[in-house]
């Protein structure tokens, strides 16, 4: 705990849970990480312990003495609609016994297709099955916040990048590929411009929600930096890495013809429309409450590239689905 005798409960340790947890450490906050195996590779000072989110007794017992949740659940990518929804109500269920703040790391999928920029206040109309249980998750958690169960605010970002990060778009397949000599694997156009959120940012967003008063009872995007195309976005990752540019794209028709075998690019079929249309991520109602401290591009990809050349090489490709906790 930190001096005020303040504990903050991080459920989840993928990429986003570290990332939170790494923030947190660094404002001299205590902190709880929760998963499965009560192992992680979590900073130095963190607790971890074991717990299934699932089973409320032991839901209640991770968020003990919490002041603040933060629910960084992830599940595999092919059992989302399955499993978050226990997963979810096992993060309100630490969050409500604690009489704790609540704090849901998010992404875009509910709000479907867009024509024009991302922002807060469109409709949630994705119709896929991952598109529907991120919409259904934001409901819930939102409905628990007017029922006054939880106190409770959602940080939403866009495709994340940076040390740890793998299954993301921007992840493995994209910078384990260039570091390893090897071309970037793209899905859709590489000329649409789209948003991507350094995971460092993702995770101070996060803690700032959960600082503050004026976050509670919505959703908000969090900063990211400049939006380039994913073209450019290559072009500068494989700058820092010393290669030249080179990217695979996987194109539509064949697209759909290896989803036939492989279950993974079957699902990412759904989410397809983000990188073939301009995806661009609208943060400036966080940014006027709470201001922007966002990571350059420059600086965010020469972490990530030092990262991804401490891994050897790149393992990882575009059938393995994307990072989400």
């Amino acid at each position: 705990m930190n001096e005020t005798g303040e504990l903050n409960v991080v459920l989840g340790t993928g990429p986003v849970g570290l990332a939170v947890a790494r923030e947190l450490s660094a404002r001299g906050r205590g902190v709880r990480m929760v998963n499965r195996s009560g192992r992680a590779e979590a900073p130095q000072g963190v607790e971890v312990v074991a717990a299934d989110l699932t089973r409320p007794e032991e839901a209640r017992r991770a968020g003990e003495g919490a002041a603040v949740v933060y629910g960084c659940m992830n599940a595999p990518y092919t059992e989302w609609p399955k499993l978050l929804p226990p997963l979810m109500e096992g993060f309100l269920t630490a969050a409500d016994h604690a009489g704790a703040r609540a704090v849901f790391a998010d992404n875009l999928y509910m709000y479907g297709p867009v024509d024009g920029v991302l922002h807060e206040g469109l409709p949630y109309t994705a119709r896929g099955p991952k598109g529907y249980v991120r919409a259904r998750l934001a409901e819930l958690f939102l409905a628990a916040h007017q029922a006054g169960r939880i106190h409770g605010t959602i940080g939403r970002a866009s495709d994340f990048f940076g040390p740890g990060v793998t299954l993301s778009a921007a992840g493995e397949q994209l910078f384990g590929n260039l570091v390893a000599g090897r071309p970037a694997a793209i899905i859709g156009d590489p000329d649409q411009p789209h948003t991507f959120t350094f995971i460092r940012d993702f995770g101070g967003a996060l803690v700032t929600l959960g600082e503050r008063d004026e976050a509670l009872g919505r959703a908000w995007h969090v900063p990211s930096a400049p939006t380039v195309t994913i073209r450019r976005f290559v072009e500068m990752a494989a700058e820092e890495a010393g290669v030249e540019p080179k990217t695979r794209l996987l194109p539509g028709w064949l697209h759909k013809a290896l989803a036939l075998f492989n279950p993974v690019l079957r699902e990412l079929k759904e989410t397809r429309y983000q990188f073939e249309r301009p995806f661009v991520v609208d943060h400036s109602a966080f940014e006027n409450v709470f201001g922007v401290q966002v990571t350059p591009h420059p600086e965010a990809l020469r972490e990530t590239v030092a990262w991804h050349r401490t891994r050897g090489t790149g393992r990882r490709g575009l059938e393995e689905g994307p990072d989400a906790g």
